[in-house]
């Protein structure tokens, strides 16, 4: 097979901001496998905590691995690559690629290949921290395009009074409009700020809160879990399906991410051991395009909650392939996951 790589700067519409900084745009790896016929996809965003800081460490793991070939089914490429030290960003690259192939050669889109059905749940669409009056300009925006749930992302630097501000101006400015709350604190608060913030949320109507405690702080997670006021989902906490044991007894879900656990067959088994721990599911992204959010959308049927919405938020995104509608976002119903860079 036939593999090549592309590199784009991808540009942020509206720069995000979370707890551990702002992110006006960055450069995306995109990767093609073809047999000749068919062509897969793939896509990484850069991560250092997810194996690759930069493009050129990432595409230098895929070369060398792809170097012996790409023979076998994809589970045990998936084990060879992931034992071979790729990180798990260029690994998701790689693995959604091979999927996206696979299906195209069966002639499927890839959730029916995957036995899944063509449905998903409502996504969010994030709302950075900013100043209360940028976000009263914001949040209009959104629901203009079609926003059922807004995820508030918080732990300002600022301090929770800070966070307090800028909710109070998100739920302002959705008012009547029906959307449904969610936060994202990204770790951004102490334990002692978990606790009141998730008190003061649950008050105004929120319906989680998103990874509280900064990773590394995991030993805390049973103290708050024992008297949280909304469920908990970890998300920087659990990067693995091997991870999820340790929070079975202190979270309500977890969040996966293409980029953080390596693709398509990894989340496969994440969503697999959680439902068996009796955890709730939940798929978000990086700062990808459409390429990888069509991928992780083949699988929204598996998910009780998605933030699949990085592509809505870039000027211009290089490709197509995964519709939002009436507030979800689609896999497109063509063979493989539907995501094509045309750039």
């Amino acid at each position: 097979m036939k593999v090549d790589f592309h590199t784009l700067y991808l540009k942020k519409r509206f720069p995000l901001r979370i707890s551990r900084g702002e992110i006006a745009g960055g450069e995306n790896l995109f990767l093609s496998v073809s047999d000749g016929t068919h062509t897969g996809w793939g896509e990484m965003a850069l991560g250092a905590t997810e194996g690759a800081a930069t493009v050129a460490e990432g595409r230098a793991q895929l070369e060398a691995f792809c170097a012996g070939g790409l023979n076998g089914a994809i589970h045990d490429i998936w084990a060879q690559a992931h034992a071979g030290g790729a990180g798990a960003c260029a690994l998701a690259a790689l693995d959604m690629a091979l999927w996206d192939l696979r299906a195209k050669q069966a002639g499927m889109p890839l959730y029916r290949l995957l036995g899944l059905a063509r449905r998903g749940v409502v996504s969010s669409l994030t709302v950075g921290i900013n100043l209360p009056e940028v976000v009263r300009e914001r949040v209009p925006l959104l629901l203009e395009r079609g926003a059922r749930a807004l995820k508030i992302k918080l732990g300002s630097a600022d301090g929770i009074e800070a966070d307090k501000a800028m909710f109070a101006a998100v739920h302002q400015a959705a008012a009547g409009s029906g959307a449904v709350l969610r936060v994202d604190a990204n770790g951004g608060w102490s334990l002692e700020d978990a606790r009141q913030m998730m008190g003061w949320l649950a008050a105004r109507g929120v319906e989680y809160v998103e990874q509280p405690l900064v990773e590394g702080a995991e030993d805390q997670l049973p103290e708050l879990f024992k008297t949280r006021a909304l469920p908990i989902f970890v998300d920087e906490s659990c990067r693995f399906s091997a991870d999820i044991p340790r929070f079975a007894h202190c979270a309500d879900g977890v969040n996966l991410k293409l980029m953080k656990c390596g693709g398509i067959t990894e989340a496969l088994r994440i969503v697999a051991t959680a439902r068996a721990y009796g955890l709730r599911t939940m798929i978000g992204c990086m700062g990808e395009s459409s390429v990888s959010i069509a991928a992780g959308a083949s699988l929204s049927a598996l998910f009780d909650y998605i933030d699949l919405d990085s592509h809505l938020n870039l000027d211009p995104d290089p490709a197509s392939g995964a519709p939002f509608q009436d507030g979800v976002t689609l896999p497109a119903d063509q063979p493989g996951h539907g995501g094509t860079l045309h750039a």
